[in-house]
């Protein structure tokens, strides 16, 4: 995880951007082998709950002072809105659809960040090119969906990707909220509150899922605990903390070019570990999607006259 430095290096900025690049690219594919033989809310729970306290203690040892409620209530709100509506819903989506086809779902989140800042006030309002890139996302997710044809013939659990786009907009709410939100914790601070705080939402609702119920320890098989671990120790310690420190060092337009680098290398590996296959209508689909991400990327990158640059809230 990148230092908590006031102004980041190039270097700092470049190996974050890599480590979200890769990192988040490559949990697509461990959530899918960990639900496996795991119940999907209890995996995540453990996941955000054993990352999030290994990083507090560390952060105690190194002499950080205990946060205050504000920034408990604060952070647990962000946490909620990433992991368990974000996080929860690609989780829970992993039992019925393939890993390289929920990071393609995934790939119009960036979609859902410029709906949100627009409505955050003070927010810049889309132009008619973004419009018309977010028009052309969405028909790359129907495309990509195909609810013309039943899972049988090639189509896609359209409860699956119901529940990708609502985790896409929590992402976009919890990731635009912990931009904004005043609360003087340290990056490294608000990744470990925001963990436990999310990983407490999740256990509540693994509960109420009967996630606790369906739980068979000797059952679990030992490539589902290989990727756990990997989730834990990779994808939370370092990939989420690291996309938290982006959130408050970079604009969230330039953050969010993750959605469409993660895809690439999702696809890649479920086709390469999972077997997972990768049609015509996954590549024109993904290309769709793809594009009209990008397309938002550079709008939002270019400011006009009357478009003011992002503020700098380092």
């Amino acid at each position: 995880m990148p230092a908590d430095t006031k102004v980041p290096t190039r270097s700092a900025l470049i190996a974050a951007f890599a480590t979200i690049y890769l990192v988040w690219g490559s949990t697509y594919l461990g959530m899918h082998i960990a639900v496996e033989t795991m119940p999907p809310f209890l995996m995540a729970a453990a996941r955000f709950l054993i990352a999030g306290s290994m990083l507090f203690a560390f952060l105690k040892l190194r002499g950080a002072p205990m946060p205050s409620l504000r920034q408990w209530r604060i952070n647990t709100l962000i946490g909620t809105l990433l992991l368990l509506g974000g996080n929860g819903a690609v989780v829970w989506a992993s039992q019925y659809l393939p890993s390289g086809i929920i990071a393609l779902l995934i790939g119009i989140g960036p979609l859902f960040i410029v709906i949100t800042e627009w409505a955050w006030p003070g927010g810049l309002r889309p132009t008619p090119r973004t419009f018309a890139a977010m028009l052309l996302g969405f028909t790359g997710v129907v495309w990509l969906a195909a609810p013309w044809r039943n899972t049988a013939h090639g189509g896609l659990h359209l409860g699956g990707v119901l529940a990708i786009l609502i985790g896409c907009i929590a992402w976009a709410l919890g990731s635009i909220t912990s931009r904004h939100a005043k609360h003087g914790a340290t990056p490294a601070q608000a990744a470990a509150l925001q963990m436990l705080g999310g990983g407490a939402a999740l256990l509540l609702v693994a509960w109420l899922h009967g996630d606790f119920a369906r739980l068979d320890i000797n059952g679990v098989s030992p490539r589902s605990w290989l990727a756990f671990l990997y989730l834990v120790g990779i994808g939370s310690l370092v990939g989420y903390s690291t996309f938290v420190w982006l959130m408050k060092n970079c604009a969230p337009a330039l953050v969010a070019t993750y959605g469409y680098v993660n895809p690439v290398v999702a696809v890649f590996l479920g086709w390469l570990i999972l077997g997972e296959p990768i049609s015509t209508r996954t590549l024109i689909a993904s290309t769709i999607i793809i594009t009209s991400v990008i397309l938002i990327t550079l709008e939002k990158n270019q400011p006009g006259p009357s478009t003011p640059r992002p503020k700098n809230t380092r």
